[in-house]
């Protein structure tokens, strides 16, 4: 889905990401983890072009990014972050925003696969809970038919079991067809839903395989041994 050919970004002189190698498959849902400041939101960044390499190439599905619309990419490839992000208004406004040609019955398909209760369409966002407010977030990057989702921590301000069910929505979203790069700090959760792992130390790449393998890098031993944590 994502490839990225020899990827450096600095910002200010610092080196933020180097000489990244890496390719996300356009299947189940791929985790990038490691310590904080080690370039994980970057590299999602780069992915919608919120971002952009100071060297080398991002591509997606072939086309190199640099040559793609941003507005058109963002289309397709959705993003939901760390906090929610509802707009002001009713949750039906939200989704309108992103599908202003929708109706009532595309808008409850999408709040059902997100995971609430099509009633809340005339909610105000402003009211809803913190885990509500993400699966509505979610519902609004879905109603706009993206090809796959850009998830920058979010769950990171959730309490346990609103996390564990946007957890399991995505493992189940994941399986139907929606290719997902989910960034995160924690092992536990990267062990709940990881498909593949992209780990990162420095702005370094040090592991891109599946989870098992995370063990063998000696990069992350402090890391690992602090549950991921840091």
């Amino acid at each position: 889905m994502f490839t990225f050919h020899h990827v450096n970004v600095e910002r200010d002189g610092t080196a933020v990401l180097t000489d990244v190698c890496a390719q996300v498959p356009a299947s189940g849902i791929t985790v990038v983890i490691g310590p904080s400041g080690a370039g994980k939101s970057t590299l999602l960044r780069l992915c919608n072009r919120l971002d952009v390499p100071t060297t080398g190439t991002v591509t997606y599905r072939g086309a190199d990014l640099a040559g793609l619309d941003p507005l058109e990419l963002r289309r397709r490839v959705g993003m939901v972050f760390q906090t929610p992000t509802p707009f002001a208004g009713t949750v039906r406004d939200n989704l309108v925003v992103a599908a202003p040609a929708g109706d009532d019955d595309r808008f409850a398909a999408a709040l059902t696969a997100a995971a609430l209760d099509p009633a809340l369409l005339d909610r105000d966002a402003d009211s809803l809970s913190g885990g509500e407010a993400q699966r509505a977030c979610l519902a609004r990057t879905l109603v706009a038919d993206c090809e796959a989702l850009l998830l920058d921590e979010p769950t990171s301000a959730l309490d346990a079991a609103p996390k564990h069910a946007f957890e399991r929505l995505a493992v189940d979203l994941a399986a139907r067809g929606t290719p997902m790069l989910w960034v995160t700090h924690e092992l536990a959760q990267l062990q709940r839903i990881a498909d593949g792992v992209l780990a990162l130390v420095d702005g370094a790449l040090v592991h891109a395989g599946t989870p098992e393998g995370l063990r063998d890098v000696a990069e992350l031993d402090t890391f690992l041994s602090d549950g991921g944590a840091s």
